[in-house]
């Protein structure tokens, strides 16, 4: 390998850290250095893509340690028979970088991966002095969010929970098949057998907290996972199930989906052509309605298509449940719990709020109603309100074409067929 310089290896090791999705830095404890002591913060606003819940743009130095990899993934564009630019930051490369760039209120944290170079123990090693060197030689405050590895000893993973604020394990491929498939070196033992271990340390430090103000913070926005979209034969059904069972087994904060992007002298059993984008988003949609929606799985999957179990592209995951269970519908908003109105098409959490609080005071009209929401037009057929009741609509056949956002202009293809 060429010697090259710290802006060279940037340059290589930032945009391969481009395909790893799972980098959002919601979650965490307040901490700030506006006492003079220490150096960074895990508030305020930046200048890097990562958004917290309340909507605030959060910067995270987003690198890889190493693309080198003794790996060889199909789908992973850094596998070791992969024909890419390879590069390796030091420990300490990582630190001043970080320090450099919060310095100059580019950052605001870190956000660090890496290939497997060596072994599974010597990676992880390096990650954790990262984060070790950040917080004990710099008492660096900022948010830090280290990606695991499932093979590593499992001492190194509890460290790089005592230093980090998250932690997350790729558990890659949502299907056994797919993973053996793509990924023959990884194992969804070992990969589920981490999260254990890592939910057991989460939980045992939490419990001790409350008995002794001087345990150890660990993983204070816990872990979280990411799934490749579209690089197997998986579908959506399979994909949510996989979800659920992961946040059920170890209350994962989050799992990020990040579709498959075809890369150079790809393998003969990879796809051709990506996923729609749009399949990556209506998935981030399913997991939201189980999160925040009091959705089930498996009401999720019955929103599926039947034949292929795929979402529907052009409608949202909600509509599509909707339309397909209309027997639930029309909801009266002035009766209704709240479940049943979270399930109408439109309505979101913070409306819902509002009409459960509105009508302990009176009865709620169209108008009402209205005012909460961006089209009532796409709710009326859903909904009973003082002053309206959806007969004509109610009995209509077939509610798409009413209720289904208009498809976006495209611009055609200049050599298109």
């Amino acid at each position: 390998m060429a010697q090259l310089d710290v802006q060279q290896k940037l340059e290589i090791l930032a945009d391969a850290a481009k395909y790893d999705a799972s980098c959002a830095s919601s979650g965490t404890t307040k901490r700030n250095s506006a006492d003079g002591k220490g150096l960074g913060s895990t508030e305020g606003m930046g200048i890097c893509h990562a958004y917290a819940p309340d909507g605030r743009c959060i910067s995270l130095l987003k690198i890889l340690l190493t693309n080198s990899c003794i790996f060889d993934c199909h789908y992973c564009i850094n596998r070791k028979s992969s024909n890419v630019r390879r590069a390796r930051f030091t420990a300490q490369e990582v630190v001043n970088l970080t320090i450099a760039f919060y310095r100059r209120n580019y950052i605001e944290g870190l956000f660090l991966s890496s290939g497997i170079i060596k072994s599974s123990n010597y990676t992880m090693e390096q990650l954790v002095e990262v984060a070790r060197s950040l917080r004990e030689d710099h008492n660096f405050r900022g948010y830090i969010h280290l990606k695991t590895i499932p093979d590593a000893d499992p001492e190194l993973v509890h460290q790089a929970g005592l230093y980090a604020d998250r932690v997350s394990i790729n558990v890659e491929l949502p299907t056994v098949g797919g993973l053996k498939r793509l990924a023959p070196e990884k194992s969804e033992a070992r990969i589920e057998g981490a999260m254990g271990e890592m939910r057991t340390a989460i939980d045992d430090t939490a419990d001790a907290r409350t008995r002794y103000k001087s345990a150890p913070r660990f993983a204070p926005a816990e872990q979280s996972t990411q799934m490749i979209v579209g690089a197997d034969a998986a579908t959506d059904g399979d994909i949510v199930t996989k979800a659920s069972t992961l946040y059920d087994r170890f209350g994962l904060r989050r799992v990020y989906y990040s579709a498959f992007s075809p890369i150079p002298d790809a393998s003969s059993v990879l796809p051709l052509q990506r996923p729609p984008l749009m399949r990556e988003h209506r998935l981030y949609q399913s997991d939201w309605l189980m999160r925040f929606y009091g959705f089930q799985p498996g009401e999720v999957v019955a929103a599926t298509d039947t034949a292929t179990g795929m979402l529907p592209l052009d409608i949202d995951p909600k509509l599509a449940w909707a339309l397909k269970f209309r027997e639930h519908f029309p909801v009266d908003v002035n009766r209704a719990s709240r479940e049943m109105l979270w399930r109408v098409p439109g309505l979101g959490t913070k409306a819902v709020k509002s009409i459960l609080a509105a009508r302990r005071w009176r009865r709620l009209r169209l108008d009402d109603v209205a005012r909460l929401t961006v089209s009532i037009a796409r709710i009326r057929p859903f909904i009973i309100a003082e002053d309206w009741r959806p007969v004509v609509l109610a009995d209509q056949a077939e509610l798409k074409p009413l209720v289904a956002p208009r498809p976006a202009r495209q611009q055609l293809e200049l050599f298109g067929a």
